[in-house]
């Protein structure tokens, strides 16, 4: 089985990052590809770049990525209550490629951020909007107060039912 993960930012100390890294760990035994969206830059997605450029080789690239996978493990950064512009651009490119983005994958989705509401409005986006995108949802999990419940020194979730959450989250791609 392989799985393909990344985080919905492009911050290199992204919260996300670290939250999609250990949970991959909950998938003992799995071809795990954890890709950083820094490698996918594209230019401000516009008709007039897109008739300009034509649909470019990192966007192609991602959608391959997704199509060679088994499943999807994805946790999105919030940025003002909705997906932070490095993804959003990135998945408009690769929309206007294969509307099919998520081609049919299960996929988790989970998401962190400082506050209390963990990236919940932004993860609650992502799961409605996936099934749109030929995105089979099969387990999410949201991470509030990320700096209070994960502990940077051990790389891992503080809090017992945050974890199980998680955890529970997750495994649902080994089913």
């Amino acid at each position: 089985m392989k799985i393909f993960a990344f985080a919905a930012s492009s911050s290199k100390q992204s919260i996300n990052k670290q939250l999609v890294t250990y949970a991959s760990t909950f998938l003992a035994g799995v071809d795990i590809e954890i890709a950083d969206l820094n490698d996918y830059d594209l230019p401000l997605f516009s008709e007039d770049k897109e008739k300009e450029l034509g649909h470019p080789e990192k966007a192609q690239h991602f959608l391959d990525k997704i199509k060679s996978s088994d499943g999807l493990l994805i946790s999105f950064a919030e940025h003002n209550g909705t997906y932070s512009v490095a993804y959003k651009n990135l998945f408009d490119w690769c929309s206007r490629i294969n509307p099919k983005v998520f081609q049919n994958k299960p996929m988790v989705l989970l998401a962190s951020s400082p506050g209390a509401r963990g990236g919940s409005s932004v993860l609650k986006t992502a799961v409605d909007s996936a099934p749109y995108f030929s995105g089979s949802v099969v387990g999410s999990a949201s991470v509030p107060r990320f700096y209070e419940n994960f502990d940077a020194n051990t790389l891992s979730i503080k809090d017992k039912n945050i974890n199980a959450q998680v955890k529970q989250a997750v495994e649902g791609l080994l089913n």
